[in-house]
């Protein structure tokens, strides 16, 4: 069951929208909503800041999280949903933003945040926020594109699988999702994927959708043996050919040396991404 939901804000053009996707998310689900806003970290070497600006450069965060937090609270304040806001500061030059994020999300059942715009980057917020943020989660999270065109989350949704742990975990997590869902396609591209080997059946595919029919959902299993594309490209083509508003797929990383290192389908579908995506690591 999904009961609390976390909402990560930044300053991007696209809060609004943010904040309405997540609404009617809680809503569905009778979850508890919570906004966040976090001050990003100084950089290095800021304890040889003078107080003086140490006090405008927190100023000046405050001030843009409280705009955050006024278009938080407008887009849920007619909605019968249990709502909180939350404004972290935490300036140790120790911490990233992803930091914070991450430990916020791990009281959540479901993070949701945004796709970074490029035209419109924050300074310290990583390119492949929702990537980093599922790996050092622990939590399922929602990544919501920055181009879309909103729509209810949920309805048609493609589920990316290659029998590897990231995968089962993403199927996992997304149960609440797809027991709602009208329809659901697993789809399986190439025949490489190692955990698709030893399958109890000839599909590949097969095995997790009768899985998932046992649960109640509505689902079929799709295979797309042999491509000369990219495997991202051949997801969010079949994610639009199926007309589908939700992609579920395993987050493939590792952390190194806090440098975070994603898998190459993990990086295009993020970079690329036209629908959402729920990612678990």
């Amino acid at each position: 069951m999904i009961r609390s939901i976390l909402l990560y804000l930044h300053k991007d053009g696209h809060e609004a929208n943010h904040v309405a996707a997540a609404a009617a998310l809680a809503g569905a689900h009778e979850a508890h909503l919570t906004g966040l806003a976090v001050a990003e970290p100084l950089a290095a070497h800021a304890e040889y800041l003078p107080p003086e600006a140490l006090d405008r450069y927190r100023e000046a965060w405050q001030t843009r999280n409280a705009g955050l937090a006024a278009i938080f609270e407008s887009q849920v304040a007619h909605q019968a949903l249990s709502t909180e806001w939350r404004s972290v500061e935490d300036l140790r030059v120790d911490r990233s933003t992803v930091d914070v994020v991450a430990q916020q999300a791990r009281y959540s059942d479901l993070l949701v945040l945004g796709q970074v715009d490029p035209d419109r980057p924050a300074d310290l917020v990583p390119a492949d926020l929702p990537g980093q943020a599922a790996v050092m989660a622990g939590r399922p999270v929602l990544a919501l594109p920055y181009a879309w065109q909103r729509r209810p989350v949920g309805h048609r949704v493609i589920v990316g699988w290659d029998g590897g742990r990231e995968s089962a975990r993403a199927v996992s997590d997304a149960l609440p999702l797809l027991c709602r869902a009208d329809e659901v396609q697993v789809a399986v591209i190439g025949t490489e994927a190692p955990g698709l080997r030893g399958a109890g059946t000839d599909l590949p595919g097969a095995d997790v959708a009768a899985y998932l029919a046992r649960h109640g959902v509505r689902v079929t299993a799709t295979h797309q043996g042999s491509v000369d594309i990219p495997v991202a490209d051949a997801l969010l083509s079949a994610a639009a050919d199926a007309d589908a508003d939700l992609l579920v797929m395993g987050a493939y990383g590792r952390s190194r040396f806090r440098e975070m290192v994603m898998g190459g389908t993990t990086r295009r579908i993020l970079g690329e991404m036209t629908l959402p995506v729920l990612l678990s690591h």
